[in-house]
């Protein structure tokens, strides 16, 4: 929450002075840079009491948008909600820590006073506008995930196994994935899709005795995990006793979807089971039957959102016409799977109106031919953008300091910004180094943080400028290098490789390794 105190200095900006009067109004469209989309759901999460679901066109501007509202309000209190990276009928599972993503989020949200080491409150939802399209199986918040603390006792083992794979997860040998667990002797290995490493459970009879992670590339156990385990499902189609009864059912009439059918009849996860959702349960419903009372839902930059889910749509339609059902059935689909299919975006905003949920829209328009009655233009407009130039850039922000504004550096590292401080400091600029934006005018305000770009607003004389604006350079706001080794483990060796070995290429992906050979070029 470096960046908090921002909202209270930009408070008077006519769109943000708009967006916290009309909490809880129908409708409502702001237009300002794309700057001011952080801001402006910034301040209706601190209006609503209840979560603002914030849709983006794409997953990498979901995340971008993810890192700089941790920095606007409380880090635990904004999730992000992926989209999966396969389509309704593709005859692929989503990624196991996907879904388990997706379902620790619908968790927190139905039970946010759980006892999971996710609980708590939610204030910003970020979605790609692929999760808000894609209908999915109801319910999912209710799902049980499988918990375990050390000193838990009358736990009998093949409970807690049949309990894993009813959530999802495979039994294998050596844990290796997310989704996976394995059991040797008193001690069960798991890896929930939600964990950056697998936990190891060891139990002295009934009793859990300690709860640990561990590596997988060697197995070695690390630190202990003071909230225990909290394996979430890693799937959102369950194989319950209804499900497995209308497979076996589908099954009689459809034998040429047994393949599928039958492995789910019996229990056994498959790859692509998703895909038969429709037909295996009773309805799929849209993310925004799972928002509490007094939710928003905030189109960020509704134009770009649009032609997105246009093409998705589209995307989704081509592929169940040509899918891999209809080709099953001699060109004839054997089961209906149309249910499944992504929601076209004007549906899903009337679904919103028919549950009583505001939709709004953050735009980057500024013509007035292009804007809508009634919208509420920022006064914001873009920071300059110096592109090295730092002369220039101190001259602003002398200038701007004399003048009594209030002035805001964020940098993404605390190098980098002591560094700024030095030289702005030696020219005779006046700034400080703080850990929050406070309400000091005439005075640089340099700290860390992640913004997309800076806004510049004469009427507040306010100005915020990003390490991006000085330098030109921008890149990810969600690149964390803070997890990268400084040496690569089980790196493969060329010389190593066998023939028939799978390899993925760098340009021409997943292959087999035949032979390599010695050439001479050019002498």
């Amino acid at each position: 929450m470096a960046l908090h105190g921002l909202l209270s200095v930009a408070a008077d900006d006519p769109a943000l002075a708009a967006v916290v009067e009309a909490a809880g109004s129908a409708t409502l469209t702001i237009s300002g840079p794309a700057a001011v989309q952080p801001l402006a759901v910034g301040a209706l999460a601190g209006r609503t009491g209840a979560p603002v679901l914030a849709v983006t066109s794409t997953g990498r501007e979901a995340e971008d948008l993810v890192a700089a509202l941790r920095c606007l309000v409380p880090a635990d209190e904004v999730v992000l909600y992926p989209g999966w990276e396969t389509l309704p009928h593709e005859r692929l599972s989503p990624r196991a820590d996907t879904v388990g993503q997706r379902l620790a989020v619908l968790r927190r949200l139905a039970h946010p006073s759980d006892t999971d080491p996710t609980a708590g409150p939610v204030s910003v939802v970020v979605a790609p506008v692929r999760a808000l399209l894609q209908p999915q199986v109801p319910g999912l918040g209710e799902l049980q995930p499988v918990q375990l603390r050390a000193g838990d006792s009358g736990l009998e083992l093949i409970d807690l196994v049949a309990d894993l794979v009813a959530a999802g997860y495979s039994r294998t040998e050596l844990v290796e994935k997310r989704g996976e667990f394995a059991v040797r002797g008193g001690i069960l290995d798991v890896f929930p899709p939600t964990e950056e490493h697998p936990l190891r459970v060891e139990f002295w009879g009934d009793e859990v005795e300690e709860v640990r992670y561990f590596k997988v590339v060697d197995q070695r156990s690390l630190e202990v995990a003071e909230h225990g385990l909290w394996a979430p499902p890693c799937r959102e189609l369950l194989l319950t006793d209804d499900v497995r009864a209308r497979a076996a059912e589908l099954l009689t009439g459809h034998p040429e979807l047994a393949e599928l059918l039958d492995p789910i009849s019996r229990g056994e996860a498959v790859e692509g089971m998703e895909a038969l959702a429709p037909v295996l349960v009773d309805r799929l419903e849209t993310v925004l039957h799972e928002l509490p009372t007094g939710s928003h839902v905030v189109l960020c930059d509704p134009e770009r959102v649009r032609t997105r889910a246009h093409d998705l749509v589209r995307t989704s339609l081509e592929f169940l016409e040509a899918s891999w059902a209809a080709a099953a059935g001699g060109g004839t689909a054997p089961v209906d799977l149309g249910a499944a299919s992504l929601r076209e975006l004007d549906d899903v905003a009337a679904e919103a109106g028919e549950l009583g949920v505001p939709w709004w829209g953050i735009t980057a328009l500024t013509a007035d031919t292009e804007l809508g009655a009634g919208t509420v233009a920022s006064g914001f407009e873009p920071a300059p953008t110096y592109r090295g130039d730092i002369e220039a850039a101190i001259g602003d922000l002398r200038n701007w300091a004399r003048d009594g504004w209030h002035v805001v550096l964020v940098f993404d590292g605390h190098g980098s910004a002591q560094r700024a401080v030095e030289r702005f400091t030696d020219a005779e600029v006046p700034a400080r180094f703080v850990s929050e934006v406070g309400d000091e005018a005439g005075i640089v305000q340099v700290l860390t943080g992640r913004l997309g770009g800076g806004l510049v607003s004469s009427d507040l004389k306010l100005a915020v400028l990003t390490e991006a604006d000085l330098t030109g350079q921008r890149g990810s706001l969600t690149k964390d290098t803070s997890r990268m080794p400084s040496r690569r483990r089980n790196a493969i060796d060329p010389i190593q490789l066998k023939a028939g070995d799978y390899v993925v290429h760098e340009q021409h992906g997943v292959g087999r390794y035949v032979e390599m050979v010695r050439r001479t070029v050019n002498g």
